[in-house]
């Protein structure tokens, strides 16, 4: 019996927060990477998963996040055991900072 409860399968879970556009881009990189039934539920991802962690699913979808070139925008935490997308509050500052250069001050020392 014992050998019944330790295959059985778990469901983590994938909260998209605010990046609900990418529902079924991430559901197909899930299930074609780790080869598992992944299933939706609203506003999060459900993997089954026999030998799947947390960590392991929070790395992957933060692979997701970087090769969808959303990296700037959003970030991955793991909360317990839900891998939760969140959104930069302040993005247009980032990007702001990115343009503005070197600072003349820098330019006058050689540095």
């Amino acid at each position: 019996m014992s050998a019944l409860f330790s295959s059985r399968k778990r469901k983590l879970r994938v909260d998209l927060g605010e990046l609900k556009d990418e529902k079924g881009s991430l559901s197909d990189f899930l299930r074609v990477t780790l080869k598992a039934e992944v299933t939706s539920d609203g506003d999060n991802v459900l993997i089954d998963s026999e030998k799947l962690s947390s960590e392991k699913l929070e790395k992957l979808v933060n692979k997701f996040v970087y090769r969808q070139h959303l990296s700037n925008r959003f970030w991955v935490t793991l909360e317990g055991s839900v891998v939760k997308i969140n959104k930069f509050k302040d993005e247009k500052k980032k990007e702001k900072r990115k343009k503005e250069g070197i600072p003349p001050s820098m330019i006058k020392h050689g540095w």
